[in-house]
């Protein structure tokens, strides 16, 4: 494996995590680059760049580098990976020898957006760079053995792709990924509020709603949130009371498409894997997967238990770390 550090990134939409073996997770940061747009110039990366979106001047953008699980920018993607294993790569082998990288990759990726992910490592400090699919990373993190001869499934809900996995000897069988998640919920709540209310609002104020009072599920309490925004028939601040019957009603649309999603991948699922995920039921990962009563609708539409992972958001990367002591036994970390 070399002298190098040996990390593992969850590579995300919306979110950065890296593991680093013997440490853990050791980096969350928010995938977001500010830049000044005449000089081309990186002012801030992650949390900092962050706090900027919706509120730079013309000259200064805050991007999101990635979008629906697959880069956009090059550049910046290469700058904040590069500015991310700064930060966790340090001391003696740090200085003297390149890290040895696994970073994860949606189910389904074209090899030119794959080539992408690689490059932007190896330009980023990396000396050998091995891709993982999103759902294996998330099925290891969340301690499933998928080196039996037994089927497991994964749902990894993440902020620009879900992607759906039935594993059995370490490789998928039946997979499939869509480009509904985390961010499609906003965008949902997003259209919803200005459909009803006349108020537009930004997408941290949506990620509050989602967070806060969003549901897939009815509650069974309702819930209401004072929000503010721009009123559009008047052009000025406003003040709007959203209840969780409402999100209800915002999230059909995306919540209903990973339903069908994960409705056709058991379709094609072969008899003997799905008495197994019968019986052991399926088990979702990732940040969209903690959109409260998410679990419940699907379990009670599909018939089959359904389990949140502990420590959801941090599946993944935990995977892609935990992957490094897989390297012999399974296939995925083969394509480099």
């Amino acid at each position: 494996m070399g002298l190098g550090m040996e990390i593992g990134i969850d590579l995300g939409t919306s979110s950065v995590l890296i593991y680093v073996r013997g440490k853990g997770v050791v980096l969350k940061e928010p995938s977001v680059v500010a830049v000044n747009v005449k000089s081309g110039t990186v002012l801030a990366v992650g949390e900092s760049a962050s706090l900027m979106l919706g509120r730079t001047p013309e000259i200064v953008e805050a991007i999101r580098p990635l979008r629906e699980g697959v880069i956009s920018d090059f550049r910046a993607t290469e700058v904040m990976l590069k500015a991310f294993i700064g930060r966790v790569c340090s001391g003696f082998r740090a200085t003297y020898f390149k890290p040895t990288i696994v970073v994860c990759v949606p189910s389904v990726i074209t090899p030119v957006e794959q080539q992408a992910v690689e490059n932007a490592c190896r330009h980023a400090g990396a000396k050998d760079v091995f891709l993982i699919r999103e759902p294996i990373a998330a099925a290891i993190g969340a301690g499933i053995d998928i080196t039996k001869a037994c089927g497991s499934m994964i749902v990894d809900i993440g902020g620009g792709t879900t992607d759906i996995s039935v594993i059995s000897l370490c490789e998928p069988v039946v997979d499939a990924s869509l480009k509904v998640a985390g961010d499609k919920f906003d965008e949902a709540i997003i259209k919803h509020v200005r459909r009803k209310h006349n108020i537009l609002i930004g997408e941290k104020t949506a990620e509050m709603l989602k967070v806060q009072i969003g549901c897939a599920y009815p509650r069974d309490e309702e819930l209401t949130l004072d929000v503010r925004g721009r009123n559009l028939i008047t052009g000025l601040p406003a003040t709007v009371t959203v209840s969780s019957t409402e999100m209800l009603e915002a999230l059909e649309e995306p919540v209903s498409a990973i339903f069908e999603a994960v409705h056709v991948v058991l379709e094609k699922t072969p008899p003997e894997l799905m008495a197994d995920i019968s019986q052991r039921g399926i088990v979702m990962t990732g940040g969209g997967a903690l959109l409260y009563g998410l679990d419940r609708m699907l379990a009670t539409k599909i018939g089959i238990d359904v389990y949140i992972a502990q420590d959801a958001i941090s599946c993944v990367a935990i995977g892609t770390g935990k992957a490094l002591d897989m390297m012999d036994k399974f296939a995925a970390l083969g394509d480099r």
